[in-house]
Order: structure tokens, then C-alpha cells, then sequence
């Protein structure tokens, strides 16, 4: 139950933002900033991206943009020759020969260049395919009047256009990971992640932390979040500056993106091991709620296998007991899994108007009801609950009794044959049908638990890149 309360904690804390935020120290304040984005064969997003960012409201003679080609192998250069000559010194091509080895590595080839003279006052790193609204920047660039904030995120919508059911289900994921999430933290004064996607640094925040990019993660962004708020500066999240950007729109796509992120914050993990619950390296970051919340989410997969096992053991030999452990357990789940999707849609309701429905069956439809369970009239599942005085312990009591106390473990072995059955080429009505009885959340878990496997294994960690394909729009 603890990662459902901690869940339930960091949402509460939402409301309270109204009363501690940081829009009251902001200025007008419109530092020099230089882009820095990594691509490696843009060439289908990096001229629409680049056309975004020039409807910027903003000074145009206040920033420019670095695009760090990283040794690719198609139109990408001749793209950028051609936006070079349509935007004469604001767009800057910096091409690396020999690529391949992550973003970290190509962010620091550029922050070498941007960082080798004083222009630059503050350091935006992004995605490629990011599109920025009108006054995203400028309502970033205000919080770093404060000189107490050394790093701002924006509010990264999905904006794939087509969409598809897997875009859809992460356009109502980010509501409450970002829009939800991040002001809960803000209240908090601790930030978990920047959005590697818009991530703004004062340029003393990025000589602060090395002037460089940490390459030992595949999550850096996380690192360099962590990293800010231990050398004394502050993360600060607008959910008024908003971008869009482009997601996966298949389970193999979000496989690949989400091992990655997953398999980083475990090399975080072991990186910051001196940090969690020890106050006295940093009193938010290193705080027991701050830790209970990380590795709620970090080892959710184990919480999930443990809580089957504990159900499963408790039914074999105090089935009673059993009964009103998978109350408490799936009780306080529905509770959550309410109070979250109804949060969501009143925190962003434009945005939730597209992706409703999947917000409603997010756990899945098998796991929806099995959270009912708990609410059938007594008589009609009492072999859950008194299965030997009731006569009822033959064995197919036994084996839906198993399955209902086990579906927690259970969903996550279920998502991961649906995601290799997209691999092995299945019809996609087939496996759209099955993600949505599985659900998108055991999917996120059961990627976590493939991370957690892999990197028990020592599985190569290496940095594969999410392909785009130029859909991303701008969507109201």
C-alpha cells in the first residue's frame, strides 16, 4: 500500500500550491539564451522544430539556437544548411564526426562551444521535435530573476497528431506526472526530474554542477535535477510554459524509451545511495517522505510482487485475513486511482477531454474488477473469504481465488506478453484490444521490472534513441 499513500500524499499537496509557489519572486527578467538541441537523423522534425522556436515571444536578438548534429547519417546537415541561410545568426550547426554515444555526450559538445565565451546568460536543452508555445520561454526565463533558482521546467504535452491509444494514454499520464506531480513539488521545495525536453539552466547552474552533462546515466536529466538542488540552487516547475512534443505511439517505442529512463534511475539510485533518508547530505532530498516517494516508484514492481505473495500466503493458510489484507490493499488502490483520474481532469481539463477515456481505464479493465471485487455482496465471493468453511475449496475456487489475489504480479507479466506479441508482428486491433484489458499501468510497471531484471543481469546499458516522425502538433 505505500506507493498508492505516497501518491495520495503528493496529490494532496497539489491543492496547497495556490499558497506556495514561486510566480511572486519572478521579474521581467530576458536573459541571453542559447538552445542547445541534440539530434541524430532529425531531418522529418528539426525544420519544424526550428520554425517553432522563431515564433518565439521573446527578443529575437536574446538567443540562439545550437543544434549539435551528432554524426548523422541523413538529411539532418543539408536541413540545417538550409535553416542556417533562412535564419542567418540565430541558427548554428555543430557537428560531431564520430557519434552514437548518448545525449549526454552530445549536449557537452555543445555546452563546450556555448560555454567557451559569455554570451550565453542561461542554457535551454531540449529535444528536437519539441515544439515551444509563443511564451514558453518567457515564462521560464522569469523565475530565474530569482538568483536562488538555478533550473526551470516547462509542461511537456503529448501533441502526436494522428493519435493512437498508446499516445493517448500518455497525454493523461503526463497530466499527473507533470501537471500534478511537479507542482506537488514545487510546494515541497524538492524536484524529482527536469524534463529532459525543456530544461532551462542559469549558466552559473550549469558551471555550478561541472559545465557539463553527467554521461554515467541514461537518465541525465534526472542527475543533473539532483545535482542542481545539492550545490544550493532551486528547481522550479511552470505549468504555464508549455510545449509539445512527440511520444511513442506504439508498446515497442515505449518500451525502448521507458527501459531507458527506468534502467537511469536505478544508476541514480546507486549513485545518490548516500543521499536517501540522510537529512544531513540535503534536508528535502535527503528527507523519509522525498525517499518513500522515490523508491515507491522506483521499485513499484517489487511492491506489486510482494503484495501478491503476501495475499497468496495469507490465503493458503489465514484465508480471513487474506480477505481484508486485498480490502486494504485494493481499497485504498480504488481510492486513489479515483481521486488521481478526477484530480487530472480538473488540473487540465482541455487536455483531459482528449484522453478520457484511457484516464478512466488506465489500471486496466482486468484490474477494474478486480478492485470491485471487494465490493460484491459477501455470498457471491465467499470463497475469498471462508473457502474451507464454506465448502468451496475445490479447485477451481482455488484457481480464481489465486488469480485475484495474485492479478497485482500477475498484470505485469500480462502487459509484457502483450508488448511481445506487438513485437512479433500481431494484428494491431488485436493488441490494442488486450492493452486495453491489461491496461497502460501494469505496462509502465512491467517495463520497471524488465529494468530491474536487466540490470541484475549487468545487461549492456546503452542509449537508444526514440525514433520521431514529425507528427507533433500544437493541440488545443
Amino acid at each position: 500500500m505505500i506507493p498508492s499513500i505516497a501518491a495520495f500524499a503528493q496529490l494532496l499537496l497539489v491543492g496547497f500550491h495556490r499558497n506556495r509557489n514561486h510566480y511572486s519572486q519572478c521579474t521581467d527578467y530576458t536573459p541571453r539564451v542559447a538552445f542547445l538541441l541534440p539530434a541524430w537523423n532529425e531531418a522529418e522534425v528539426i525544420g519544424a522544430g526550428i520554425d517553432s522556436l522563431m515564433k518565439l515571444d521573446y527578443p529575437v536578438e536574446r538567443w540562439r539556437i545550437y543544434v549539435i548534429d551528432d554524426a548523422s547519417t541523413d538529411d539532418t546537415p543539408l536541413v540545417l544548411g538550409q535553416k542556417m541561410q533562412q535564419y542567418p545568426g540565430t541558427v548554428f550547426h555543430l557537428r560531431r564526426e564520430v557519434g552514437g554515444q548518448g545525449k549526454a555526450h552530445t549536449l557537452n559538445h555543445g555546452l563546450r562551444t556555448v560555454l567557451a565565451d559569455d554570451w550565453a546568460e542561461a542554457i535551454m536543452i531540449m529535444d528536437a521535435d519539441v515544439l515551444f508555445e509563443p511564451l514558453a520561454l518567457r515564462r521560464m526565463t522569469r523565475h530565474l530573476g530569482d538568483p536562488t533558482v538555478g533550473a526551470v521546467t516547462a509542461y511537456i504535452k503529448e501533441g502526436s497528431s494522428p493519435s493512437s491509444l498508446v499516445t493517448r494514454y500518455i497525454t493523461f499520464e503526463y497530466i499527473t506526472a507533470q501537471a500534478a506531480a511537479r507542482r506537488a513539488q514545487n510546494f515541497a521545495g524538492v524536484m524529482a526530474c527536469l524534463a529532459g525536453g525543456a530544461q532551462l539552466h542559469s549558466r552559473a547552474n550549469i558551471e555550478a554542477i561541472g559545465g557539463a552533462i553527467d554521461t554515467s546515466s541514461l537518465a541525465e536529466d534526472t542527475f543533473t535535477t539532483l545535482k542542481t538542488q545539492l550545490s544550493g540552487k532551486r528547481v522550479i516547475f511552470d505549468a504555464n510554459a508549455t510545449v509539445w512534443a512527440e511520444e511513442p505511439a506504439s508498446l515497442t517505442s515505449l518500451w525502448k524509451q521507458r527501459l531507458r529512463w527506468a534502467r537511469g534511475n536505478l544508476q541514480i539510485t546507486l549513485s545518490f545511495r548516500k543521499l536517501w533518508f540522510n537529512p544531513k547530505r540535503h534536508s528535502k532530498l535527503g528527507s523519509v517522505p522525498f525517499g518513500i516517494l522515490w523508491f515507491s516508484i522506483v521499485f513499484l514492481p517489487l511492491f506489486m510482487v510482494f503484495a501478491s505473495l503476501g495475499l497468496i500466503g495469507m490465503y493458503e493458510f489465514y484465508p480471513g485475513l487474506a480477505w481484508n489484507a486485498f480490502g486494504m490493499f485494493w481499497g485504498s488502490t480504488v481510492g486513489v486511482y479515483l481521486f488521481e483520474t478526477l484530480y487530472s481532469f480538473a488540473i487540465d481539463p482541455v487536455t483531459a477531454r482528449r484522453a478520457w477515456l484511457e484516464g478512466l481505464i488506465f489500471p486496466g479493465i482486468i484490474s477494474l474488477g478486480v478492485m470491485t471485487v471487494f465490493f460484491v455482496p459477501p455470498h457471491l465471493v465467499q470463497f475469498l473469504q471462508h473457502p474451507v468453511s464454506a465448502g468451496l475449496r475445490s479447485w477451481e475456487s482455488n484457481v480464481l481465488a489465486l488469480l485475484i489475489y495474485s492479478w497485482a504480479a500477475l498484470s505485469m507479466l500480462a502487459a509484457w506478453a502483450v508488448y511481445r506479441l506487438e513485437r512479433a508482428g500481431a494484428p494491431g486491433w488485436l493488441c490494442s484490444i488486450l492493452l486495453v484489458a491489461v491496461g497502460y499501468g501494469p505496462q509502465l510497471c512491467a517495463i520497471s521490472l524488465a529494468a530491474l531484471i536487466a540490470h541484475c543481469r549487468k545487461a549492456e546499458s546503452r542509449w537508444d534513441k526514440t525514433v520521431k516522425s514529425g507528427r507533433v502538433k500544437m493541440l488545443q
